[in-house]
């Protein structure tokens, strides 16, 4: 594969690892659909993304997940799980994207992913009690919704404009440090003023 394409493959990877931090199931699934109607050559070692058992539990999982998101509460639980299914599915979705090109060993290629998609979920699940202490949880269904959008069209741009979505995964992945700072400065504002005065 020539250098040009090398590059192309391991930055849709970053973009597809980005999206996974935001939602872990839809990248799966975007990928699973394009390699099955031919926009994607998975090859033989991730070609179980696009079978048909796989597409149906991880379709289940994306809309229960989808809806689940949206619940306060709820979410947080989510979240915490998805500290470990983030990470899994950012290694799977670089490592099968790098597999387009043997300039990247497997084994880089899943780290990358799972510290990709990882430090973008670490954001997002800082900033959740955020939104939720300031709106109440009614912010919460909105910043959720915007997140699989965002998710969406990462996944996509990942596969048809790679470059364009690396860089939106460096905006994202500073915009996300922003918000857990922010999100940080908050929980301690609250913590402070829960303190009794002293005598």
């Amino acid at each position: 594969m020539e250098i040009t394409s090398a590059v192309g493959a391991v930055l849709g990877a970053f973009g597809l690892s980005g999206a996974a931090g935001l939602n872990a199931w839809l990248p799966l699934l975007v990928v699973g659909v394009a390699d099955r109607i031919g926009w994607l050559d998975l090859g033989g070692s991730y070609g179980w993304l696009s079978s048909t058992p796989a597409l149906i539990v991880i379709g289940v999982v994306f809309v229960l997940d989808l809806v689940g998101d949206k619940i306060p509460a709820l979410d947080s639980v989510l979240h915490g799980i998805g500290m470990l299914v983030a990470p899994a599915s950012g290694a799977i979705l670089f490592t099968a994207e790098a597999s387009l090109s043997a300039h990247l060993p497997p084994a880089v290629a899943a780290v990358l992913g799972a510290v990709t998609a990882g430090s973008v979920h670490a954001g997002r699940t800082v900033a959740r009690p955020f939104v939720t202490g300031t709106s109440a949880g009614m912010g919460n269904p909105v910043v959720s919704s915007a997140e699989d959008g965002t998710s969406l069209v990462l996944a996509i741009l990942a596969l048809a404009v790679p470059v364009v979505a690396f860089v939106a995964i460096l905006i994202l992945l500073i915009g996300s440090g922003w918000m857990a700072l922010r999100a940080a400065r908050w929980l301690r504002g609250r913590r402070g003023r829960g303190r009794p005065e002293p005598n």
